[in-house]
């Protein structure tokens, strides 16, 4: 039987639902996104495709920037397995070119004019920007520093040299990525760049971490100093402070922190924008609980990936 209300349990009603209503749609928005290098489509390491969209899963990620997306050549042909990836999740997914792509658990509503991000709306309706890189990865500073040939980069000695040749290797690129983020920040949205650097954190190679002898020398790293200065933050480091007690590494799954022919760091991130966006958490994801919060059994890629969770905040009335 249908209820009958007066106009004044009516009027009383529609006041509470106002109230309500605007309480709901004042609570910061929790959002989870992801960087993730699938490693040649995710068919190196010998893993079927499910391996990889399992490690998005129980990351728990929204939306994920990932790299290396192309599989091995076959006929002549790389196929574009993160359309793939995103067809298993049920996922919306925006091909960048470069082996490089951007799926999300929402509707991804345009690209930027070079694709080097995406505008993604939130159940909310409210839109977020992620963009994602897949920087260059030779020649590699870290290597050059500590003797290690790699595709005949010249051997370096000083933070002033690796700083310039990071440069010479990644700053055109760097600097493509951030002037089309200009282009957007006025809209004072919140804003993510996801992205394997192959370039470790000028956050990490600290004097703390030197004298931990876990850099060899302190350097500052130049493409994450210019995505921070540029109004980011880095969310692993908000989330853990500390280089030294938590390192983060996400290069790489495949040797032993003590291998003298290879040197781990930390070269894929989550970047968050200040502007109404608040760190939460961020986790590591790779193959034990020695290097990863996240465990996922015969894991598929060479890098780790990176999961931080933001509170989304309503911009002021």
């Amino acid at each position: 039987m249908m209820q009958m209300f007066t106009r004044y349990q009516c009027r009383a009603l529609l006041i509470l639902l106002t109230f309500t209503g605007s309480s709901v749609a004042d609570e910061p928005q929790t959002l989870r996104v992801m960087t993730f290098n699938l490693w040649v489509g995710g068919e190196a390491g010998g893993q079927p495709l499910s391996k990889s969209a399992e490690v998005i899963q129980k990351a728990g990620a929204d939306v994920v920037g990932l790299q290396e997306t192309a599989g091995k050549v076959q006929a002549g042909k790389r196929l574009d397995r993160a359309k793939e990836l995103a067809e298993i999740l049920g996922w919306n997914y925006l091909n960048q070119n470069g082996r490089t792509a951007i799926i999300s658990r929402f509707p991804i509503l345009r690209s930027t004019p070079n694709k080097w991000g995406a505008e993604i709306q939130l159940p909310s309706k409210q839109t977020i920007f992620l963009f994602n890189a897949h920087l260059a990865h030779a020649p590699y500073q870290p290597y050059q520093l500590l003797n290690i040939p790699y595709h005949n980069g010249a051997f370096l000695k000083t933070e002033q040299e690796a700083i310039a040749a990071a440069k010479a290797a990644r700053g055109e690129q760097v600097q493509q990525l951030l002037s089309e983020i200009n282009t957007f920040q006025k809209l004072n949205l919140p804003m993510f760049v996801t992205g394997d650097f192959n370039e470790p954190s000028h956050l990490d190679w600290t004097a703390e971490t030197v004298e931990a002898e876990q850099s060899p020398i302190s350097v500052r790293w130049p493409s994450t100093e210019a995505v921070l200065a540029a109004g980011f933050v880095d969310g692993y480091r908000v989330a853990h402070p500390d280089p030294v007690k938590k390192r983060g590494l996400t290069w790489t799954p495949l040797t032993k922190v003590t291998d003298p022919k290879d040197r781990h760091d930390r070269i894929d991130f989550v970047m968050c924008s200040t502007k109404r966006a608040r760190v939460t958490e961020a986790k590591i994801i790779g193959e034990s609980k020695q290097y990863a919060d996240i465990v996922v059994e015969n894991y598929p890629s060479d890098h780790r990936a990176v999961v931080v969770e933001v509170k989304l905040l309503h911009e002021p009335k």
